[in-house]
């Protein structure tokens, strides 16, 4: 049982590497899209944002394959810390990205693309008060 779930991790990391370099190709393609369609800025903004959201997704993949390294192959105290510090460090890291893609803090997003966002636009569209 240990030997397969050693096996699983090692497949979770193959997956979250191949995560990664198929989304920088992807990325860097679109990217080159939207630069020739709409010009630099728009390039550049394409593939931060996409490239943002591949390595977010590359950083949770490899996460569970180190929970399942460490929970299901070798559960020491020193692994278990050693994951605990792991996560922490990409959860920063995770967290870091989505507000750089965002450019807004994930609880002040609701105020820029939620109901009441919407809702404040129509407003001012109407006339009713000034957006923002």
């Amino acid at each position: 049982m240990t030997e397969l779930m050693g096996r699983v991790a090692q497949a979770f990391e193959l997956i979250g590497v191949a995560v990664l370099v198929v989304g920088l190709l992807w990325s860097a393609l679109l990217a080159a899209r939207a630069w020739r369609a709409r010009g630099g800025r728009a390039g550049y903004l394409a593939l931060r944002e996409i490239f943002g959201g591949v390595l977010l997704l590359g950083l949770e993949i490899l996460v569970a394959a180190d929970l399942i390294r460490t929970v299901a192959v070798s559960p020491t105290l020193q692994n278990v810390a050693g994951l605990g510090l792991i996560v922490l460090i990409r959860t920063f890291l995770s967290f870091s990205l989505q507000v750089e893609i965002d450019g807004v803090a994930p609880w002040r997003r609701a105020l820029t693309t939620g109901p009441e966002a919407v809702a404040r636009a129509a407003r001012a569209h109407r006339g009713d008060q000034p957006a923002g």
